[in-house]
């Protein structure tokens, strides 16, 4: 049994212990303290409770939470349908709002159907136990999202773990240990933490070599890549060749849940087995109809992902400018890596005092050494704004007493 004390006490000194930051939204792109925290730095504290930040964590990457036309058919579907499903979907929560943003999801992705759930947690942890069991192995990049591994661990397959990105090892253990049972690769397509991608052709190449089936979360992918926002695999034109495909509404969708995108048979399957979705009440109608008012954008806005690139350079450009040399990765999320916890924690707090709200990642959502500060890029926030908090980042990052890796 835990020892409770001494855990909160460990994770205290070693800067790793959290604690709900007490928020306020009040739009345009910024948060606001609620108020105050307990600072680990008690000469130093949090910005001042009632100032605007701007916002770096979110993951709202087109700014659609707040798009009128996301509003408009989450208040239709309130007051068409109510508040919630009222029961899981095999009972009588299935609703027509469900069919049809499965239906424009599957078309999105390529592929025959799709089947949404609660969470992006609530997928993966249904879909990996639902296709593999104590008798089969799974290959997980290491890097891989919290939700993955305790899906492997909740299936009891044997589980491997190759390097990040590392498409040479994944062989080598393809070769060792792919056995006659189920096998399974894990990757995602964009690491919500590096902000890099997965080499995909050489994955799906060994994926079929080996004859594995292969699952690819796109949960950070999803509405920026592609012709039409369907994700890294379609820029790739690889969808067909990928036996299932995650993905969540809560990131670029701008709302609330997830899918998996695979052909019928499938879909049928993780109907019938996935745990997480038969025994959850089905997602509620705001977010369905928000969600597939979001589907509809992707196709008839492309100005919404131009806008975010046209951004994420911007803010590259003023980190570069200000003399920070470290890669900052090719997509929306830019990680600047730190020495520690307590310096990650430390940079946050002096960013929050001249307006920057940025998440400090720590263990164990990162391995342990892989402190850093965590940038989003979103178009709530303006070109000139990116600008000017690129400055003040780069000035704060180089100070010596971070230690930058």
């Amino acid at each position: 049994m835990i020892d409770i004390s001494a855990f909160l006490v460990k994770q205290q000194e070693a800067g790793n212990l959290r604690q709900l930051p007490r928020l306020e939204h009040p739009g345009g792109g910024r948060v606001r303290f609620a108020g105050e925290l307990k600072s680990s730095r008690a000469d130093l504290g949090l910005a001042a409770v009632g100032l605007d930040l701007l916002d770096f964590a979110s993951n709202d990457y087109l700014g659609l939470t707040r798009h009128p036309l996301l509003r408009l058919a989450a208040i239709e579907a309130l007051n068409r349908c109510g508040t919630g499903a009222g029961s899981a979907r095999l009972m009588s929560g299935d609703l027509e709002l469900h069919r049809q943003l499965e239906a424009a999801l599957a078309k999105l992705k390529e592929r025959e159907a799709a089947l949404l759930f609660g969470s992006g947690y609530l997928a993966n942890i249904g879909v990996i136990p639902a296709l593999v069991g104590r008798h089969d192995v799974i290959f997980s990049d290491r890097l891989n999202h919290a939700s993955i591994y305790d899906g492997c661990r909740l299936s009891g397959a044997k589980l491997h773990r190759f390097a990040h990105n590392d498409c040479n090892q994944l062989e080598d253990l393809l070769k060792r240990h792919r056995g006659r049972n189920q096998a399974l690769i894990a990757v995602e397509s964009l690491y919500s933490m590096d902000g890099d991608f997965a080499p995909l052709t050489e994955v799906v190449a060994l994926k079929e070599r080996y004859g594995c089936r292969l699952l690819v979360d796109e949960a950070h992918a999803t509405g920026l890549f592609g012709e039409n926002g369907a994700g890294l695999l379609a820029a790739r034109r690889l969808a067909a060749r990928v036996d299932l495909v995650m993905g969540t509404l809560g990131k670029a969708l701008g709302g609330y849940g997830a899918y998996v995108v695979a052909d019928r048979e499938m879909i049928t399957l993780l109907l019938n087995r996935a745990r997480s979705f038969i025994f959850t009440t089905a997602l509620p109608p705001t977010s369905s109809a928000a969600a597939l008012a979001a589907v509809e954008l992707l196709t008839t806005a492309p100005e919404l992902r131009r806008d975010l690139w046209r951004r994420v350079e911007v803010f590259k450009n003023g980190l570069k400018a200000g003399g920070i040399k470290a890669e900052l990765g090719p997509s929306q999320i830019i990680p600047l890596k730190v020495a520690s916890s307590a310096a990650a924690v430390l940079i946050a707090e002096r960013l929050g005092q001249r307006g920057i709200y940025a998440a400090a990642v720590r263990p164990p959502t990162v391995p342990p050494g892989g402190a850093r500060l965590r940038f989003s890029i979103t178009n709530h926030l303006a070109p000139d704004e990116l600008a000017a908090a690129a400055a003040i980042i780069a000035a704060e990052w180089q100070k010596p007493e971070f230690n930058q890796v």
